[in-house]
């Protein structure tokens, strides 16, 4: 079970059903769990137009998914994972019920971006059976996984966790229970650095970007990346990098701040660091 039908759990979803694994997609309400079906559909059908997978693929597939806003149907499951949004209220009142109704030899795995595993795991009663997976976005297209540990983490849970990432085609690598694991440990501070570069008016978004895309090589510049990510969950991840470490370097932008509070969220509300409305 895939727990949280948004981008990221839509995309686990399909990986794991185009692997050859049998899903059940949930979410709290029966809209969200369409919305994550038809993303789902809508990916496949573009891989087929563009030739990377047959229609009997895509077909077998999406015949693999199954939405359900029944969480109790966990209880049917082996393997679950949790990709609801990232607050910590959520995601305990989720691990709770799921504690109540999973079987006792299942794993119950988190794609949290910047919560300990260990605090995560603490909600429930089989903390040695609670494990990180922490997918990239978007996931059908990008290779790493991360698989962290926390304190209890048994080695059982840990082998089976990485076992199913290679089963995915993914690329697992383990590292320790930290806020902000290596990923977005040193993602976020670039893109609240870049973010401060524009607060400050040392230049513009584009840039920024523009210099980080020609002069570090990278792909895609941070404030393009933070749009793409959500400026919610970049804001999120870096107030829980502060709050856990208490260090200043990790705090957040005022630029970033005021933007989550107008609702310029990046490419998902329209208006970010750059307006997608016409997109």
């Amino acid at each position: 079970m895939v727990v949280g039908a948004g981008r990221m759990g839509s995309g686990i979803a399909q990986v794991a059903a185009q692997a050859g694994i049998d899903v059940l997609l949930h979410d709290r309400e029966r809209r969200f769990v369409d919305r994550g079906l038809d993303a789902i559909r809508r990916f496949l059908q573009g891989g087929v137009e563009r030739g990377k997978y047959t229609a009997a693929e895509t077909a077998s597939a999406i015949a693999r998914i199954e939405g359900t806003t029944e969480l109790e149907r966990a209880r049917e499951c082996d393997f679950v994972i949790e990709a609801v949004t990232e607050d910590l209220a959520v995601k305990e009142g989720v691990f709770r019920a799921l504690d109540a109704c999973l079987p006792p030899d299942a794993v119950l795995a988190t794609n949290t971006s910047s919560f300990p595993i260990t605090s995560l795991a603490a909600f429930t009663s089989r903390p040695e059976s609670v494990a990180g997976m922490h997918f990239m976005n978007p996931v059908p297209l990008m290779k790493l996984v991360e698989v962290i540990r926390g304190l209890l983490t048994s080695g059982e849970t840990a082998a089976r966790t990485v076992a199913l990432a290679r089963r995915l085609g993914k690329t697992p690598v383990e590292v320790r229970d930290s806020p902000g694991f290596v990923v977005n440990r040193l993602l976020m501070p670039l893109i609240n650095e870049a973010a401060f570069c524009v607060y400050e008016g040392v230049a513009s978004p584009e840039d920024v970007d523009q210099v980080m895309r020609l002069g570090a090589n990278h792909p895609l510049g941070p404030l393009a990346l933070a749009d793409l990510i959500g400026l919610d969950v970049v804001l999120s991840i870096i107030d829980v990098l502060h709050a856990e470490f208490g260090d200043p370097k990790y705090r957040a932008c005022p630029l970033l701040r005021q933007m989550v509070r107008a609702g310029r969220l990046g490419k998902k509300s329209g208006h970010g660091f750059y307006d997608y409305s016409q997109a």
